[in-house]
Formats: C-alpha cells, sequence, structure tokens
C-alpha cells in the first residue's frame, strides 16, 4: 500500500515527490516556484509549457512526475493506468 504526503499550497516545489534538481530548475525557469502555482497550472499545461521551451529535456516522465508529486505519491506508485489517464488528460493520447 503506497502512503500519500499532504503538502501546502506554499510549499516551495523541492517539497514534492518526484521532481529532481533539473525538473525543479526548469519549473523555477518558467516561473512555478509553489506548489500552490502548480496546482493552479495544472500539471499538463506545465508540461506543455515547459515541453514547449525545451522539448528535448521535458519527457513524459516529467509529466508523470509532475502528476504524482502534486498527488503526493511516490514514482513506485505510478501505476500504467495512471499514465494512460495523465496522457490523456494532456491530450497525448485518444480517449
Amino acid at each position: 500500500m503506497s502512503v500519500t504526503v499532504e503538502i501546502t499550497d506554499d510549499a516551495k516545489l523541492d517539497r514534492l515527490p518526484n521532481l529532481g534538481p533539473v525538473s525543479l530548475q526548469l519549473l523555477t525557469e518558467a516561473g512555478i516556484t509553489t506548489v500552490g502555482e502548480l496546482r493552479a497550472l495544472g500539471a499538463a499545461e506545465a508540461y506543455h509549457r515547459l515541453k514547449f521551451t525545451d522539448p528535448k529535456r521535458v519527457t513524459l516522465n516529467f509529466l508523470y512526475a509532475l502528476n504524482a508529486g502534486l498527488a503526493g505519491l511516490p514514482w513506485k506508485a505510478i501505476t500504467p493506468e495512471m499514465k494512460q489517464d495523465w496522457r490523456r488528460a494532456a491530450g497525448l493520447e485518444d480517449s
């Protein structure tokens, strides 16, 4: 059974699970510095914005990490079904 972590909106992004230094740097460069800013924007929109600015470094794993981080889920708790749902929500896969 996985354990989720509750993180407040005013927390810095480094409090989210699954985000490493490169991800944090990309988000900061895009002006996203708090959990609340990321939640307001949404993982899919943040992914698309960063994919546009840095298409080689921003992969689907970034989308998964953002979604799981916002849900407080560790990386190993991500299921194939979650990945598919997140791709669909981001408009990357037909429903």
